[in-house]
């Protein structure tokens, strides 16, 4: 059985020539680039970077390892 985590990337312009990205469902993962394309790859690193766990984060008896792929 195959799940996909789905994300929405909402782009607005940043003034400047910079475009924002933000991940709807994820409050704070937000970045920005010079072009869309680079937008998105900067705040699918951001994403990457907060559902990251924590060194020394171990399941336990009250905690258990979820893996999720993330399609780019």
């Amino acid at each position: 059985m195959s799940e996909t985590l789905r994300f929405t990337i909402r782009y607005s312009d940043g003034g400047d020539g910079w475009v924002m990205a933000q991940v709807e469902e994820v409050p704070g993962a937000i970045s920005q680039g010079r072009t869309r394309a680079e937008a998105r790859e900067n705040v699918v690193d951001a994403l990457r970077l907060m559902l990251k766990p924590e060194p020394g984060d171990v399941p336990g008896p009250d905690r258990e390892t979820l893996e999720l792929p993330l399609a780019s």
